[in-house]
């Protein structure tokens, strides 16, 4: 990936809202991020990372700038013997305080008849994941996993326990919701990560009028670009249409005839 598209996929990661703040969901405690004045990432990456896995990335240059902040490890492999068994994705020292922090970065589309809370109707755009699903996960298997004795034998290298740590989670996330329902309103998650909506397939003919981009999944990250080659309804339905055939929901940039555009999946549910 260029430098410039890197740093284009940067600011996007930096400039996405945090999925809850104040409060806490499940017991979860989001890390307290301070105002960051950076947003140039300064790193190389010279081979290919998905998405989940640059986001993390990241989370990391942005850590390294905060005065007073360690970072101890980045994505330790906790062993049993030769088997691994999980990993921590951050170990930090903040404000003398040691923190395992976990990394989500997810794109969640609204569903109500999923499930009876807000936190159930946030799916993935081809419904193979979950908030819900994501948050046991959480507090299932990847929090836990520091309270192991195999993690107890890794972090004597830092000559730590388990016991002096607070845990905490890093979970941003961009959101989408029908396109009749553009003014829900959110309790329990952060408003501000609604960036887009979303139409079924036979919904996908009321947008004749406008023009699309299909964009790489990293640059899902990514604020609309204009300057790019919109294509018209007729030259993007056959690829929209074959995606969905095959059950991929992609996320489309659309200009509609006013000259807005805005983020939108295109789902074959």
């Amino acid at each position: 990936m260029n430098f410039k598209r890197l740093n284009l996929c940067y600011s996007g990661f930096c400039n996405t809202h945090f999925l809850w703040e104040d409060h806490k969901i499940m017991g979860l405690k989001q890390f307290q991020l301070p105002e960051i004045q950076h947003k140039q990432f300064s790193q190389t990456i010279e081979k290919y990372l998905r998405l989940g896995k640059l986001a993390e990335r990241f989370v990391f240059e942005e850590l390294s700038t905060i005065q007073g902040l360690e970072i101890l490890s980045e994505s330790l492999q906790i062993q049993d013997g030769k088997r691994t068994v999980g990993e921590l994705d951050g170990l930090i020292i903040y404000k003398n305080q040691p923190i395992h922090l976990e990394i989500v970065y997810k794109f969640y589309l609204y569903d109500d008849t999923v499930g009876t809370t807000e936190v159930d109707h946030w799916i993935g755009p081809n419904r193979k994941d979950s908030f819900a699903q994501k948050l046991e996960k959480l507090t299932q298997k990847q929090l836990p996993l520091l309270y192991t004795s195999q993690c107890e034998t890794a972090l004597t290298t830092f000559n730590l326990t388990p016991k002096d740590f607070v845990q905490q989670v890093y979970f941003k996330a961009q959101l989408f919701v029908p396109i009749s329902k553009r003014n829900l309103t959110l309790k329990q998650v952060n408003s501000a990560c609604i960036v887009g909506v979303y139409i079924s397939r036979n919904e996908f003919e009321t947008l004749s009028e406008c023009k699309f981009f299909i964009p790489e999944k990293v640059d899902w990250l990514l604020a609309i670009e204009t300057q790019i080659h919109w294509k018209t309804f007729e030259q993007i339905s056959i690829e929209i249409n074959t995606l969905l055939d095959k059950e991929i929901a992609p996320l489309c940039w659309v200009k509609h005839p006013n000259g807005v555009a805005e983020k939108c999946f295109v789902v074959w549910w």
